[in-house]
């Protein structure tokens, strides 16, 4: 299994923004291994800053939800850590509710699907800072949120869109994940499962059975028409900036061999500045922009279209299976 906590926050002044993720991973038999992941990225910088490291030393923090060592933990309010180089004491805080992409209880018990998303924070502010070689960046009334997902293995191909800072509404969100599964040598279609906010109000987008789904995609960009409640339609728009997409490997618990390293590492323990994971077994080649450009069409039967762009508060993840 594996479990992730995790935080997006960007600048609502420029494209600079902070995807920091905290995992635990096990497999059948061997201990669990815990992993930091930090993508920093800077539209005006190119390549963004990338570092990862695994420990085993793995704790849970009274009150929080999960810490590795002394100085890594992420809790509801706090998000504290070093990972390599880079260091980061972050305090954040939300008022909408938790956002549970499945519609339906039933899902986050059963075996299928394999992952299981929820975000406890769909829209945050966060506060603090993030220190890396040569620069601190003070984080001061940044907007994002906060995510947690979990299962025994990743979708075949997968896409995460989170969108926020809308210049039309500042307090609107998008938070949508889609998956397409193997299931007896073949992928299935699209689903998608999300909702989004706007003018105060939430409404959910997909679910199993929904309508009407289109999906154009690759890792610069992305194009979807997300099908929601009561005749809702969201036209999404996402453009990546240049040279500034994080590019990652994951691997699935269940498939890596019996050795006593049970992590994403290689035996270097750590990978920097776009390294790749070499890691045998399920694959998938993710890349990860948090300070993209969203555009949004939203229409709803009897009401007029409603028109949303955020400059660079759009998050958009693509998974690619290697298989």
């Amino acid at each position: 299994m594996y479990e992730s906590f995790y935080l997006r926050a960007v600048s609502p002044r420029e494209p600079v923004g902070a995807w920091i993720r905290y995992t635990v991973e096990k497999q059948g038999g061997l201990r669990a291994r815990g992993s930091l992941w930090v993508s920093v990225f800077d539209g005006h910088a190119g390549a963004p800053f990338m570092y990862r490291q695994s420990s085993d030393d793995l704790v849970l923090p009274a009150g929080g939800w999960i810490g590795l060592g002394d100085d890594s933990r992420f809790g509801p309010g706090v998000a504290v850590g070093r990972c390599g180089p880079a260091r980061w004491s972050l305090r954040f805080a939300g008022e909408e509710p938790e956002l549970r992409h499945f519609k339906q209880p039933w899902l986050y018990r059963t075996p299928l699907p394999r992952t299981k998303p929820t975000s406890p924070l769909p829209a945050a502010r966060f506060d603090g800072k993030i220190e890396l070689p040569g620069r601190t960046l003070q984080v001061d009334g940044w907007r994002g949120m906060v995510g947690h997902n979990w299962g025994s293995e990743h979708a075949a191909r997968w896409i995460w869109l989170h969108g926020i800072d809308f210049r039309e509404d500042a307090n609107a969100w998008l938070d949508v994940a889609l998956g397409r599964v193997l299931l007896a040598g073949r992928l299935t279609p699209w689903v998608a499962n999300g909702a989004i906010c706007i003018d105060g109000r939430r409404l959910r987008l997909g679910g199993l059975g929904a309508r009407g789904l289109k999906v154009a995609e690759s890792p610069a960009r992305c194009s979807l028409s997300l099908p929601g409640e009561r005749g809702l339609l969201v036209e999404a728009h996402v453009d990546t900036v240049p040279n500034c997409i994080a590019r990652w490997r994951y691997s699935d618990p269940r498939d890596r061999p019996d050795t006593g390293d049970a992590g994403l590492d290689t035996a270097a323990n750590s990978k920097h500045d776009g390294e790749l994971d070499t890691a045998s077994g399920g694959e998938h080649d993710v890349s990860n922009c948090s300070v993209a450009a969203l555009a949004l069409n939203v229409r709803a039967p009897g009401e007029a279209a409603i028109a949303l762009h955020s400059a660079h508060g759009g998050a958009y993840e693509l998974g690619v299976s290697r298989l």
